[in-house]
């Protein structure tokens, strides 16, 4: 199958000019069905060669083949491939003797945008053990739930995020939990610091034995994601998955030459896996910022001669609400790549910006199928080609939105959704696209397998994402269904944000949805809650639990208080009105009220502070 669809390939490229008249993006789909091949024969040889090749070999390969070439820019700061190879080797050895870590054991890594990021994970990776990413946005009973989920029994974390562990610290104490610091020193009991070890430690390589049993389909990484209920899941990333999220940068043109501004960070998959890993395969230089700055973006790009830029849909957007300047077309940014892009944001890109090639994905990171915008097609997320469909089947399904389930006929099968039609996007589970699942969570992970699809006992995986194929080919993403919503580019788990509500003392009930605004990229949060009998609604309090336990881009911007949640037969409570009403205070006779950042609390939500929501006076 792959040597005739090479050969097609091939004879489609010489006949080019004579088929591009009729097939405008032949040429588009040729280049990507030859770098598809070549990277699948790549994988195909990684999954079959003993001792396994992983990305820490590609890595070591490539430090030993060029030194001292840069891999890292960081606050101005060049490190080699070299150099953060040595700083690994001494990070392993330090974890090996001093923490005791053996081949196997997971490790959760609560840190910043930093280059020790990258050297701790290598140097765990050299040891054969698996490492859990953990969002240090997140705190208290959220931290202690991602940790805990991935069966890590040691946290290393740095000066930044210290009160983030010492506020957990006395539960990690009760279950024997071992806490390191990548530091000098710290003066709390429990907490060690590992940093004059680490530079006292030798920087000589360590012996490949030591993960002498790691393969292809072993866990190399836990990365969270927000479900549709409860709290983050430990999405099983392997080492398989690893390579191949590695290779989207080879897919949209990527080269050794390019340099990569990192600003997402290291614990997303866009950020690790898309961004560092993809760097580490292609043997590029990585720009890494601590976070994203709208008014730095374009001068960072100018100082270091950035040629390949990340986005999410609301870092272009803030990068278009930014003041014009004469020099905003005066870089060598050549690609973008990423997701959650508007139509008009790109559009507007485009034209403030450059000629940028703009390569929109769709993908989750527990997922097995995902698409790629290889074309200049503005507003698509990806295109169908034949050579992707083989080697990761997959199909759009009626769905039923109202009772949030497929459409099955008379035999009990789902039915395919027609061209231009929307439909529940599901990939086949086969060898080349497996579904692992979550770390821990056999009922989410289950919840995710949609069975008997096209035929008796297939089995699917269920994105739980709406999407549309046009008669050209081009992917389009529709919307999310369940309870997950996003927003600032993350998932918010509507549950989560109702169970920290529920912790206020005058609240009773809440019913936690997304709403969007004009002009927003994704879902404002919004809450609908019921007061406990006899009490008033308390602002302090209530701004004070969101604050304190969820990370901003989850904290509800609007309360509407209701006298009572309206349920479905099934005691689910319903969203659709709610999320169609929006937060109107014209229209909408219950009680509203804001998120004042400046008042740190909520204050009631009048026409003036809509009209200003509205019309972007207030930033949100």
């Amino acid at each position: 199958m792959i040597v005739w669809l090479t050969a097609a390939a091939g004879l489609a490229v010489l006949l080019l000019p004579f088929l591009q008249r009729w097939f405008p993006y032949l040429l588009d789909d040729c280049v990507y069905i030859m770098r598809s091949i070549r990277l699948g024969i790549r994988l195909v040889t990684y999954k079959k060669v003993k001792p396994f090749y992983s990305l820490l070999d590609c890595f070591l390969y490539k430090a030993q083949k060029h030194p001292d070439k840069t891999f890292l820019i960081f606050e101005g700061r060049e490190y080699s491939y070299g150099e953060i190879d040595r700083e690994s080797n001494k990070v392993a050895r330090v974890l090996q003797s001093e923490v005791g870590l053996k081949e196997g054991d997971t490790v959760a890594l609560f840190l910043a945008n930093e280059p020790n990021f990258m050297w701790t994970w290598l140097g765990l990776t050299k040891l054969g053990c698996p490492a859990a990413l953990l969002n240090f946005n997140i705190r208290s009973k959220s931290l202690l739930h991602s940790f805990f989920c991935c069966g890590a029994k040691v946290i290393i974390t740095c000066a930044e995020l210290q009160d983030a562990v010492v506020e957990i610290l006395p539960t990690l104490r009760e279950e024997g939990v071992r806490v390191f610091l990548l530091s000098g020193s710290c003066s709390i009991q429990d907490i060690k610091p590992l940093e004059d070890e680490i530079s006292q430690a030798s920087d000589q390589p360590l012996p490949r034995a030591l993960r002498a049993n790691v393969h292809i389909r072993s866990t190399a990484l836990y990365i969270y994601t927000s479900g549709t209920t409860g709290l983050s899941k430990a999405a099983i990333v392997t080492h398989e998955r690893v390579w191949a999220a590695s290779f989207l940068q080879a897919l949209c043109g990527v080269t050794s030459e390019d340099i990569f501004y990192i600003n997402l960070p290291l614990y997303h998959s866009a950020g690790f896996l898309i961004g560092m890993a993809g760097a580490i395969e292609r043997g590029c230089i990585v720009l890494l910022r601590r976070k994203f700055s709208a008014s730095q973006f374009w001068d960072d790009c100018r100082k270091y001669n950035v040629t390949v830029m990340q986005y999410i849909g609301e870092t272009m957007r803030y990068l278009c609400n930014m003041p014009k300047k004469n020099n905003e077309k005066y870089h060598s940014v050549r690609i973008a790549i990423g997701n959650g892009i508007r139509t008009d944001i790109w559009t507007e890109f485009l034209n403030r910006f450059g000629d940028i090639q703009v390569r929109e994905l769709y993908a989750a990171t527990e997922g097995n199928i995902g698409f790629i915008n290889y074309t200049s097609k503005i507003g698509a997320v990806g295109r169908v080609n034949i050579v992707h469909r083989f080697f990761f089947p997959y199909t759009l399904i009626k769905f039923d939105i109202e009772k949030e389930e497929p459409v099955r006929n008379s035999e009990g099968l789902c039915i395919e959704a027609a061209i231009d039609e929307t439909g529940l996007l599901v990939g086949k589970v086969t060898n080349r696209s497996p579904f692992v699942g979550y770390a821990g969570n056999k009922q989410q992970t289950e919840k995710k397998r949609l069975r008997n699809v096209l035929k008796q006992g297939d089995f699917y995986f269920n994105t739980g994402d709406l999407l549309q194929f046009d008669q050209q080919g081009f992917v389009y993403f529709q919307d999310r269904v369940g309870d997950t919503f996003r927003w600032k580019g993350e998932n918010v788990a509507t549950s989560e944000v109702a169970d920290i509500l529920t912790m206020v003392q005058c609240v009773l009930e809440a019913n936690v949805y997304g709403v969007k605004i004009e002009g927003h990229e994704g879902r404002i949060g919004m809450a609908a809650v019921v007061l406990k009998e006899g009490q008033d609604f308390d602002c302090s309090d209530t701004y004070n639990k969101v604050v304190n336990h969820l990370p901003s881009y989850a904290r509800p911007q609007i309360i509407r208080i209701q006298p009572c949640l309206e349920m479905t037969g099934t005691f689910k409570m319903r969203k659709v009105r709610l999320v169609e009403e929006g937060f109107n205070p014209t229209h909408i006779q219950d009680p509203l009220y804001f998120l004042d950042r400046e008042q740190n609390t909520y204050v009631p939500l009048t026409e003036e502070i809509h009209r200003a929501v509205i019309s972007k006076e207030i930033k949100l």
